[in-house]
């Protein structure tokens, strides 16, 4: 007895599919405008012409008695790195400031300033601590740093200031800035 013809057929649903991915991928390219590719991480601050070469006068509140000041820092180069407890990229800006500060010491003022309300003391304090930071810590709350601030409107962290010895704005930068970069930027102040 012959036995009914059993050729195997493939289900068309699993290439179906597969058109239709494909064609509708098609169709939302053409649709989709060109973006334009952001800057990597770490390139997009520029120095403020508004700031440089120009003297500038702070005060933060400090965590312990060292000051966060214009005044503390006359007379030496200082690095001020601004900050935020929530952002890693901020904290690998604290680790690269922990690493200057072990190679410097006392020769160049640095601070870390974290932007946080001024009822998150505690917190900046562990995250200080957290990540074994030396150099003093100063809080200031986010409206603060406003365009009438004395380093002008911080919108992004990390931020990293480098003062001259006079305390004038020698280099500015958004983003992650490593401590080559940094050092670059200190030599000759």
């Amino acid at each position: 007895m012959a036995s009914p013809d059993r050729r195997a057929t493939a289900d068309p649903a699993p290439a179906r599919a597969i058109v239709i991915a494909a064609s509708l991928s098609l169709s939302l390219g053409a649709c989709v405008k060109s973006v334009p590719a952001a800057e990597p991480v770490g390139v997009t601050g520029t120095e403020p012409s508004s700031l440089l070469a120009k003297e500038v006068a702070f005060t933060f509140e400090s965590l312990d008695e060292r000051p966060v000041s214009s005044a503390a820092a006359r007379g030496k180069v200082a690095v001020l790195a601004i900050v935020t407890t929530w952002d890693l990229t901020s904290q690998a800006q604290v680790n690269f400031l922990n690493a200057m500060v072990k190679n410097d010491g006392d020769k160049v003022f640095y601070a870390l300033i974290a932007v946080q309300e001024g009822s998150s003391k505690g917190l900046v304090g562990a995250y200080a601590r957290s990540l074994s930071v030396t150099c003093p810590v100063a809080v200031v709350d986010p409206v603060a740093l406003n365009a009438r601030a004395p380093f002008g409107e911080i919108r992004q962290v990390p931020t990293v200031v480098v003062l001259d010895r006079a305390g004038r704005v020698a280099w500015m930068r958004t983003g992650l800035a490593k401590s080559e970069e940094i050092r670059a930027r200190m030599n000759n102040l």
